[in-house]
């Protein structure tokens, strides 16, 4: 990739790779911005919320409909992205929302779905035991289907973006922003003051000049703007587990079986794509973590878990050999809503991340947001997406 000359003057300077800044980066050149993309590790490293080999692609977000209609638009994206560049990004296995009693996320799932005119298909246990015999029933009261959705390879998708970014003409830097010095956008400023930067530097002592600039840092965003941002997202440590399917046997890939959610146990699973085995991870927020220093092993109690949630689920895999494991990290905003908005002391610095777990199948809207945020667009202002709406207490209402 292209490195980018220091004391060249950009339009935009997108600070992180991630699938939020990459795609922010591929929208502002496709609007005819100079823009240079900046990471310090690469796009989709395995210390990034947008590393790991792959990521569900859901429409359902109970009453939400805001992110329906944004996963929806975001799916055609990566599609679009997919056949411009004839290289596989995802894989259509269908995501199965297992609906136990008296859960009203999956109602009110079924009820956004129909408005929004999603396919789905309702399915009684029975049906379910009919086409899905490899997934244990206990305690499921019905399910639904969404055929069209699936997988993103999400490391592939990232990577992607970003080559396709610089081949329209991105210049990608692979360097850090430091986190202090004259290059540091001010934080302390009094409340009515408003100022711009002129520029940022770099660990390698480069100097990099824009009219404006996006921090999509990911976990990282907190440090950078620690006054700002320490309380409103704070990153959590999250254990995902790989399993080895039996030899000669195909129904834990698609199209034998699809992506699934129990929302109720807080739980997810991918069928077997390219080899990778069967992913399952369980979607609490976990302890507080630093992407730097963070221990990036799994631990005993954690695969514990999900190895009751495999025999609950996929039973004939509960003696299934493990075959890999990652921790990683999301990111959480205070209700789990994204932040994109502008730095209330920096005019021309732009605040990007909080995908609280479920933001990677966004990124294409995400960038066209941004895109038309920094292209003065007054249009389509999402008021949940602020910095204001982002509280210092925590408590989770997307999921």
């Amino acid at each position: 990739m292209i490195p980018a000359v220091s004391g060249r003057t950009f339009d935009v300077a997108v600070v992180g790779a991630g699938v939020f800044g990459a795609w922010t980066a591929y929208q502002l050149q496709q609007s005819r911005k100079r823009v240079v993309l900046i990471d310090a590790h690469g796009p989709g490293n395995s210390l990034s919320s947008s590393g790991d080999e792959s990521r569900i692609v859901r429409m359902g977000y109970g009453a939400d409909e805001i992110y329906t209609r944004s996963a929806l638009r975001s799916l055609k994206l990566w599609k679009d992205l997919s056949a411009q560049i004839e290289e596989p990004l995802f894989h259509q296995t269908g995501v199965l929302w297992l609906a136990q009693a008296n859960d009203p996320y999956p109602e009110k799932t079924y009820d956004t779905l129909q408005e929004v005119g999603i396919p789905f298909e309702k399915l009684t246990t029975d049906e379910m035991a009919r086409r899905y015999p490899q997934i244990g029933l206990d305690g499921i009261a019905w399910a639904m289907i969404e055929p069209e959705s699936g997988v993103l390879l999400a490391r592939r998708a990232v990577q992607a973006v970003v080559r396709e970014a610089v081949r329209n003409g991105v210049e990608y830097l692979q360097d850090e922003v430091v986190a202090s010095g004259k290059g540091v956008p001010p934080l302390n400023h009094a409340p009515d003051a408003r100022v711009t930067i002129d520029s940022i530097t770099t660990a390698n002592g480069r100097r990099i000049s824009a009219s404006n600039y996006v921090f999509a840092c990911g976990p990282w965003l907190p440090k950078i703007f620690p006054d700002l941002l320490a309380d409103r997202i704070q990153p959590s440590r999250q254990e995902v587990f790989y399993f080895g399917t039996p030899a000669s046997d195909s129904n834990f890939a698609p199209p034998a079986l699809p992506a699934w959610i129990d929302f109720k146990d807080e739980a997810y699973g991918l069928p077997d794509i390219e080899g990778s085995g069967i992913k399952i991870a369980i979607d609490r927020h976990g302890e507080a973590f630093d992407p730097d220093s963070g221990d990036r092993v799994v631990t005993e109690q954690g695969l514990a878990e999900v190895r009751e949630c495999l025999a609950r689920r996929l039973p004939a895999l509960k003696d299934a050999p493990l075959v890999d494991s990652r921790v990683c990290q999301y990111e959480n905003t205070s209700n789990g809503d994204f932040l994109i908005d502008r730095h209330p002391e920096n005019e021309n610095v732009w605040l990007v991340g909080g995908g609280s777990g479920h933001g990677f199948k966004h990124g294409p809207v995400v960038g066209e947001y941004v895109a038309a945020r920094i292209n003065g667009s007054k249009e389509g202002i999402e008021p949940r997406f602020s910095l204001e709406s982002k509280a210092r207490d925590h408590q989770r209402a997307v999921f």
